[in-house]
């Protein structure tokens, strides 16, 4: 044993990229779902120091089973081809644009489809990599000129076809960058605002009419950095938390600040403007990060919150929604910045440390169903989507890798989201370990 949880178990990287046919599917794929499930992690390429391996460091790596006709054609993970696994693997880099102190990294956290292409996706450095629908990396994109970091969560505006990003790094000092990247995938706006440190700031929130922006006590620490962190963020408990409301078409000298109890977000539920001028923001709430354990994001498990924000008086009415353990929340695609019923989270227990169960929350009606998985069974992030003539906000289904934790398989489950006690209607064997990772997306075909 390593003595570092983030190189032990699943979450220990796998070395193998594997292309497998002939997929076992247990059930029924329904018939509608015409794409790819992707989702991107941190997978070492090399050997790592476990004294200071951060689960947040390493060479992304992406999963992917592609669905059509009822079938489970493929499953394939492919390793992000930044310039240190092009190396390693004796390939030849990818083609261009390299910027800044992070120029060549391998995006390891999300993978989205956006103007027609695949992106594999990282906060704060790493240019986004495009990706073919094999998963091989193809070049390094820039959106036409933008020099700077991007961002692990870019939210897509349902209604605009836009991307809306929050992108940290230190070399851009002490402020954050607001950037909307249009359908096109061309950059059509850019925002910097001040903040009191170099902050990170890992995903976005969008309304309607306004940008939420995330000023939490997780800020650049130039002694960790010293001391040799490879991730060198730190808990700092004087520092004042808060969240900025921008006006969709503002400038930097319009963000209204609410402050709110110390804490840290990674991932925002949504948001949505009320009548009132107010603004609802449901998040998984930390109540620290990287103060007592900097290798990774546990201390303590994160519950889910809602902030009710007033930008009129900075003033925020938190409460308590669901205080299990939980992360990765979503709700369907379509409601992304608009009112929402529903939403899914992974559950984490009172340990905060494995993903177990999936969480279904009626936020209307204060009630959580669950998805349990057999005894011994991790899951991941679930992701929405809805069915072809579906009503309903919560019609359709659930889609996430499921993960033995004691063995050398994994799953791709589909689940009823209207009926989250029932068993997965299919599941797809996939001859792999799947490590536990962080982010991704269903990718539908082109019609």
């Amino acid at each position: 044993m390593t003595g570092n949880r983030y190189l032990q178990g699943n979450f220990a990287p796998v070395r193998e990229e594997r292309t497998e046919f002939d997929l076992v599917v247990n059930g029924r794929i329904p018939e509608q779902l015409d794409g790819r499930y992707l989702r991107n992690g941190p997978n070492p390429i090399t050997d790592v120091d476990p004294a200071t391996h951060h689960w947040f460091i390493g060479t992304g790596m992406v999963h992917g089973v592609r669905l059509r006709g009822g079938k489970a054609e493929w499953y394939r993970n492919r390793y992000v081809l930044g310039d240190e696994a092009a190396g390693v693997l004796g390939r030849d880099p990818l083609p261009g644009p390299r910027e800044g102190m992070f120029a060549g990294a391998a995006p390891n956290t999300n993978v989205i489809g956006h103007a027609g292409t695949t992106w594999a996706i990282v906060e704060a450095g790493g240019m986004p990599v495009e990706l073919n629908d094999e998963l091989e990396s193809q070049r390094y994109v820039d959106f036409g000129g933008w020099p700077g970091a991007f961002s692990a969560h870019p939210k897509l505006d349902p209604d605009t076809g836009e991307l809306h990003t929050m992108t940290y790094n230190p070399e851009f000092g002490n402020e954050v960058r607001y950037v909307v990247i249009g359908a096109d995938g061309l950059i059509s706006k850019t925002v910097a605002i001040p903040t009191p440190s170099m902050l990170m700031v890992h995903d976005i929130a969008i309304t309607q009419k306004h940008v939420i922006v995330f000023d939490l006590p997780v800020t650049f620490n130039m002694d960790a950095l010293v001391e040799g962190a490879r991730f060198p963020y730190r808990w700092d408990p004087n520092y004042t938390a808060r969240v900025g409301v921008l006006p969709r078409n503002g400038e930097a000298t319009d963000v209204r600040w609410c402050e709110v109890e110390p804490c840290y977000v990674f991932h925002p539920m949504n948001a949505y403007d009320t009548d009132d001028g107010r603004i609802v923001l449901d998040v998984a709430r930390h109540p620290s990060m990287f103060s007592t354990d900097v290798l990774g994001p546990f201390e303590g498990p994160p519950t889910l919150d809602r902030w009710t924000l007033d930008p009129a008086t900075g003033r925020t009415l938190e409460e308590r929604v669901d205080d299990r353990g939980q992360e990765f929340p979503r709700v369907a695609e379509h409601l992304v910045g608009k009112r929402h019923r529903y939403g899914y989270c992974a559950s984490f227990g009172q340990t905060g440390v494995d993903p177990g169960s999936i969480l279904k929350h009626d936020l209307d009606g204060g009630v959580t169903t669950v998805h349990e998985l057999p005894q011994g069974w991790g899951t991941g992030e679930p992701v929405f989507i809805p069915r072809d003539g579906g009503t309903a906000e919560d019609d359709g289904w659930l889609m996430t890798f499921i993960h033995d934790k004691g063995g050398d398989r994994a799953k791709l489950a589909i689940i009823d989201a209207q009926d989250m006690s029932a068993p997965p209607v299919a599941t797809v064997e996939i001859p792999a370990r799947i490590p536990f990772g962080f982010h991704g997306n269903w990718v539908p075909t082109a019609s």
